[in-house]
């Protein structure tokens, strides 16, 4: 890679924005040293330069993978002319010989050569990703290039291809063993590897030409998947939240970590003027030394009621899973699952830290959530819940609600709200829709706010700042 044009400067500063765009803390000394990294580099090695750059901006292994699609958009492997037209580049995808691309392809996958690869999902980009025909609405689609090529569909050519060249190396095998069966799973694995970075790498190559038509720094924010805690628990989907649930155990530390300080400081209490007073007459009445009422370390009770409905599900299951976590915070947590009925959840959380992934399905199967219709109804949840788990709230009690608040038309029952909040110590409302959408259509999220605090809670970084504030102590 020779330095890139466009200036140095404006690469490294566009690529520090970006990151940070995307939530990355980096400071104005982690951009200093990244300008002396790439000072003493230089881009003669792109990998080289990719490396000096990471160590000097990330502080987290899970960071890396944004910042290589970053990377990539602002230090690319090459830089097409922007002003060239797709059409003539691709001509059509009739005309394009897929099937030869699929053959160099194979033997590529084969070798496991990346310099190949990295050639090979540039031609495929070219010849099978543009649409439109106006300069304004030229693009480029990964997805359009994949599904035309199919690279998945090469595995059993690629393994022919790697037993041709064992045989003819080293003869015909003896296989049928069990020996043999566990070494073509290997093989298998490794190709099924392959094959996905030679995806990865046509999703880049897709990003850089539609970048040097719509500038980087606009694709850099819109294009580019952000870190696991940044997905919105909305449109995150199962790959994603599998992805999310291996962020449940750092982040319980961090909060846990957070809560004992804020104990710790809460636990000095408040001045006592007339201790503090008295005090002062052997200092003239100044009061040197102020003197702080003692509270008693009383840990605070937990309570969760969850909506597990619909595309909601996910965000009460992975806030359920980081409650748990951090059970030994509180001296008591219950957990409250529903959809139109209510059923208490509590053991089957604790059970399911051994098992995260199926902690949803088994909610649904084993809690008593749902009557005789299986739509959400906040209205008779919130009325079942006042009336049969009333013991569970008391002066000491937090309750955090999960879900979008809303009902499909149903009464929402605000007596059975305003009831908990008059029993509890204090109720807030978590509510992963955006604000501009509460009260529309079947939502009632503002008449809930009226009796309770509710909160926007998108993405697990919103929900561990929530948690973080919140929870009592």
């Amino acid at each position: 890679m020779t330095t890139p044009p466009g200036g140095v400067t404006d690469r490294l500063t566009g690529l520090v924005h970006a990151l940070r765009a995307h939530g990355l803390s980096i400071g104005t000394g982690e951009s200093v040293d990244a300008g002396h990294a790439l000072e003493a580099v230089g881009f003669t090695d792109r990998e080289r330069t990719r490396e000096a750059l990471a160590a000097t901006l990330l502080h987290k292994a899970g960071q890396r993978p944004l910042f290589d699609r970053v990377f990539d958009l602002y230090f690319p492997l090459s830089s097409a002319d922007p002003d060239a037209d797709p059409s003539e580049e691709s001509e059509s995808a009739g005309a394009f010989d897929t099937a030869a691309l699929r053959e160099r392809l194979a033997a590529a996958l084969a070798a496991g050569d990346g310099s190949a690869l990295t050639r090979l999902a540039g031609e495929a980009v070219g010849g099978l990703g543009g649409y439109g025909s106006a300069p304004g609405s030229d693009g480029w689609s990964s997805h359009q290039t994949l599904a035309r090529l199919r690279p998945e569909t090469l595995l059993a050519r690629v393994r022919a291809i790697l037993r041709d060249a064992a045989g003819a190396g080293a003869g015909e095998g003896k296989g049928g063993g069990d020996g043999s069966a566990f070494t073509d799973r290997l093989t298998d694995d490794e190709i099924r590897r392959r094959i996905e970075a030679f995806r990865e790498r046509v999703r880049t190559e897709a990003r850089r030409r539609v970048a040097e038509r719509q500038g980087r720094d606009r694709v850099a924010r819109r294009a580019v998947a952000g870190t696991p805690d940044s997905v919105d628990f909305l449109l995150a989907g199962r790959a994603q939240l599998d992805e999310l649930r291996t962020t449940v155990r750092p982040l319980a530390r961090k909060l846990a970590t957070r809560l004992a300080a804020r104990r710790r400081r809460a636990a000095r209490g408040r001045i006592d003027l007339r201790r503090t007073l008295r005090g002062s007459l052997s200092t003239g009445g100044v009061p040197m030394r102020p003197v702080l009422r003692r509270r008693r370390p009383v840990r605070p009770e937990l309570v969760l009621l969850c909506d597990v409905s619909g595309s909601v599900a996910g965000f009460a299951n992975f806030t359920m899973l980081l409650v748990q976590a951090l059970h030994d915070q509180f001296s008591k947590v219950r957990v409250f699952a529903f959809v139109n009925r209510v059923d208490e959840v509590t053991d089957l959380i604790a059970r399911g830290a051994a098992d995260p992934a199926g902690l949803g399905a088994r909610i649904l199967d084993e809690a008593e959530l749902t009557g005789w219709h299986g739509q959400s109804d906040y209205g008779t949840a919130l009325g079942e819940f006042a009336e049969r788990y009333a013991d569970a709230v008391g002066p000491r009690t937090a309750v955090f609600v999960l879900g979008d608040a809303r009902t499909n038309m149903s009464d929402p029952n605000l007596p059975a709200l305003k009831a908990i909040a008059d029993r509890a110590r204090r109720v807030h409302w978590l509510n992963p829709e955006q604000p501009a959408l509460w009260s529309t259509g079947d939502s009632v999220a503002l008449a809930y706010a009226e009796l309770v605090d509710m909160y926007p809670c998108r993405n697990a970084r919103q929900l561990g700042e929530l948690i973080g504030r919140l929870l009592p102590v």
